[in-house]
């Protein structure tokens, strides 16, 4: 519809304005109206101004029963008015006025005889109609010159009576594009305003004039289904029984069957778009909202959600029939009343049962809709009663009420409250019908929400519990972290890496990547983690360890394939011991000039395969340079070549970067992971600080028990000169107990005794023995025994470990605070 429709010019005919059948489409000028909650004028458009008399600025704020001919549509009537009476007539059934009441909950229109001083009479046709939802305007009026229209009604068609009407359906050329512009009539409203209200006028009926010859002229564009299948439909009965001979359908009949027809329809196609609106995405959250705006408020003026407390929890699919101790959360509510009305008294998150007397107990018990026409003051009591110090009487008392439960599987997931105001026709059995079908969709659309968000719980918990929770902070290193799942829909991969603390102040690092994806390579890669991380403890040479990992994969099953890259840093001698199962080979950026290179490593082969040896590589490393180890999802693309992603990596690497977290994140950006590539990643980076040997003090001590007090005495010296004094009594202590068993228990090689100042204080105790201690509850008669519960109890953290020649055993110390 354009601008034309507010200009002072006669209803335009013929092709150009869609003509059909010898009638047109009319082009009629209309004054435009909207009248607030408190009955005065808050939109006058120049329509108005030209019919009424009145101007803009000032009719806006008046009482609109003062200036329009609306009769029995306003709030209050006014006999007469300094711009005149108007005389209500020719409307469209005998007692309109009586029927409203004062107030209009419904569309209707009528014919006025306008009176205004220093002018003629004129007939006035109006429509009006109620508008819902959060604007201010409560009413919006239609008005047309009937005069007019009448002095330029096309010859020899001889109209005697104009009156206005409405047409749920109408059938003209041009209706949609007459509805894309129809908001531009609306005066002064925003483009959401005017959008609301339009969608409300074209859903309770488009204004029509109705001709003495019953010729229907289209004032605002069709909305809805055009009525051309059910004439056929009409045609094809009358035709059938023309030929067997039977009676023709009654025109009542065909009346009637055709308004339950629409009926049936209309309803049908609220389903059909509930559904289209309902299960965009597969968040829990996102598909309770649209659930409950799908039916606000179209089909009911308030609607609140609840769920079961599993579901909301997501703890799976909830077993048993519900009770007066079953917990529902309110997870929803939509309502078109004013905004923050309903939000005190019944907030979202609340959880409560529900007692056994209430509609809600028995919906969710039988799983049948509940349907209740008014809501009594006795029963608004009885559910007030469950609000404690809220009294929500006030909202539900003489609602129409329509309790519909959400289903999946025969199991009761929820149900949702649909409340109609009193103004509006209350809940029927129709409305029972397609409230339990909406439900159901409902249902079905939460449970696969429900259901996926469980297994992403399932795999994310999974995930995190596979992957270890990596210090920042190692002897002599820093080391930063990223995992990146394949794909949104699976987060759990065999993709992994891992740092463990070894004797002598070094740190393995590893990275691993088992074939496939999914639950059974994550589990596999579970196993092989716990193998790596216990052999590891172990403190095997890094060949040797991946030899035994192969043999364990093997004995696994045929299935268990993986990569795997098991490097040693030594950050005392400055060195990387390095193997490779397989494995893309890492990146060392060296902190001299920059320079990234790929490590030259023997291949290997997979774990799993058997019969391939494994070499291990020593690589010097100087303090500052930085170790990349990654699986092949971060440089890998289907259809191009790995060289090119392994390019990108090492260059990546070699920017400098603020911290280690933004080194990573800047390999990530640069490997664009999170755009095309569809495998997992892990990607470990390491700097290697390196420890100096200011920081190192080594004594090797004879198999003599004097040397004990020697060792004491050596390490409060040290202590004092690396200003830990504070430290030195503790130490002393420890440091007694474990050279004096080593002494003990050694066999020939003397005993070494080492402490290392880094983020802590580490001593450690070699000797040739290989058996390790073990700690024992030491009764009052013992003498021995006492030495490893005195060193558990008081270093922060102790340890054993075997070697080549023998074991290690040391402990930690906290260092104080400077």
């Amino acid at each position: 519809m354009d601008r034309g429709i507010e200009r002072d010019e006669p209803p335009s005919r013929g092709a150009g304005s869609g003509a059909k059948d010898g009638v047109a489409t009319g082009r009629v000028p209309l004054a435009v109206v909207v009248v607030d909650r408190e009955g005065l004028v808050s939109h006058w458009s120049t329509g108005a101004r030209r019919l009424f008399g009145v101007g803009k600025d000032e009719a806006i704020g008046r009482p609109a029963a003062d200036l329009l001919p609306v009769s029995g549509a306003l709030p209050e009537e006014v006999d007469a008015t300094p711009y005149g009476a108007y005389a209500a007539y020719d409307g469209l059934g005998p007692d309109l006025e009586s029927s409203l009441d004062g107030r209009l909950d419904y569309p209707a229109a009528g014919r006025a005889r306008l009176t205004v001083p220093g002018a003629n009479r004129s007939d006035v046709l109006w429509w009006a109609y109620p508008l819902v939802g959060p604007g201010s305007g409560r009413l919006l009026v239609l008005a047309a010159d009937a005069d007019a229209l009448q002095q330029h009604e096309p010859d020899g068609l001889g109209f005697e009576r104009i009156a206005p009407g409405f047409a749920l359906h109408t059938d003209f050329p041009g209706a949609e594009e007459l509805a894309r512009r129809l908001p531009e009539i609306l005066p002064s409203m925003s483009v959401s305003e005017s959008s609301r209200i339009v969608a409300q006028i074209l859903e309770l009926g488009y204004p029509v004039l109705e001709f003495s010859q019953n010729d229907r002229v289209p004032v605002t564009p069709d909305w809805g289904v055009p009525r051309r299948a059910e004439r056929r439909a009409r045609r094809e009965r009358a035709a059938r029984a023309a030929v067997l001979g039977l009676p023709l359908p009654a025109e009542g009949a065909e009346e009637s069957e055709d308004l339950e027809y629409a009926a049936v329809r209309e309803r049908l196609e609220f389903l059909n778009e509930v559904s289209g609106r309902i299960g965009t995405s597969l968040d829990l959250s996102r598909t309770i909202v649209e659930v409950s705006r799908a039916v606000v408020p179209r089909f009911t003026d308030v609607a609140g959600t609840y769920l079961r407390e599993q579901v909301v929890a997501g703890e799976g699919f909830p077993d048993g029939v519900p009770d007066t101790t079953t917990l529902w959360h309110r997870v929803a509510v939509e309502h078109t009343d004013e905004p923050g009305r309903w939000d005190d008294v019944v907030p979202v998150g609340e959880a409560m049962p529900f007692p056994a007397h209430t509609p809600f107990f028995q919906c969710m018990t039988t799983g049948e809709p509940v349907l209740v026409p008014r809501i009594s003051e006795e029963m608004g009591h009885a559910i007030a009663s469950q609000f404690e110090k809220r009294d929500i009487r006030p909202l539900i008392t003489g609602r129409s009420m329509l309790v519909v439960p959400l289903k999946a599987r025969n199991v009761v997931l929820g149900f949702m409250i649909l409340l109609r105001h009193p103004e509006r026709p209350v809940f029927n059995d129709m409305d029972r019908v397609t409230g339990a079908e909406l439900a159901a969709r409902a249902g079905l659309v939460l449970d696969n929400a429900r259901m996926y968000t469980f297994q992403e719980s399932v795999a994310e918990t999974l995930q995190d519990s596979m992957l270890p929770h990596i210090p920042p902070r190692m002897a002599g290193c820093d080391i930063a972290t990223r995992y990146l799942p394949g794909t949104l829909l699976g987060r759990v991969g065999g993709d992994w890496f891992d740092s463990v603390k070894l004797p002598g102040a070094r740190t393995a690092l590893v990275v691993g990547d088992v074939m496939g994806h999914g639950l059974n390579s994550a589990a596999m890669m579970g196993q092989l983690r716990t193998a790596v991380q216990t052999m590891a403890a172990l403190d095997l040479p890094p060949a040797q360890l991946l030899r035994n990992l192969d043999d364990l994969a093997q004995r696994l099953g045929d299935t268990y394939l993986a990569t795997c890259l098991y490097a040693v840093y030594d950050p005392i001698a400055g060195e990387l011991q390095i193997a490779n199962a397989g494995h893309i080979p890492p990146v060392l950026v060296r902190a001299e000039d920059g320079r990234s290179e790929l490590l030259d490593l023997p291949t290997g082969a997979p774990i799993g395969v058997g019969g391939v040896p494994f070499e291990s590589v020593r690589v010097r490393v100087e303090p500052g340079d930085r170790l990349v180890m990654c699986t092949d999802g971060l440089v890998e693309v289907r259809g191009e070549d790995i060289g090119v992603g392994l390019a990108t990596l090492c260059e990546s690497a070699a920017h400098p970067a603020a911290s280690m977290d933004d080194a990573c994140d800047m390999i990530i950006r640069a490997l664009n992971t999170c755009g095309g590539r569809k495998d997992d990643v892990a990607l470990l980076m390491a700097r290697l600080n390196g420890i100096g040997p200011e920081d190192v003090a080594e004594w090797r001590l004879a198999l003599d028990p004097v040397e004990v007090g020697r060792a004491r005495a050596a390490v409060r010296e040290q202590l004092h000169d690396w200003g830990l004094a504070r430290l030195a009594d503790l130490t002393e202590l420890l440091v007694s107990e474990l050279v004096t068993n080593a002494v003990r228990h050694a066999h020939g090689r003397p005993v070494d005794l080492r402490l290392v100042r880094g983020d802590t204080l580490l001593c450690e105790v070699d000797d040739d023995d290989h058996e390790l201690p073990t700690l024992s509850n030491a009764g009052p008669g013992d003498e021995l025994g006492r030495g490893l519960r005195v060193v558990s109890t008081l270093a922060r953290e102790w340890g054993t470990s075997r070697t080549s020649t023998g074991k290690t055993v040391w402990f930690e110390l906290t260092l104080p605070r400077r």
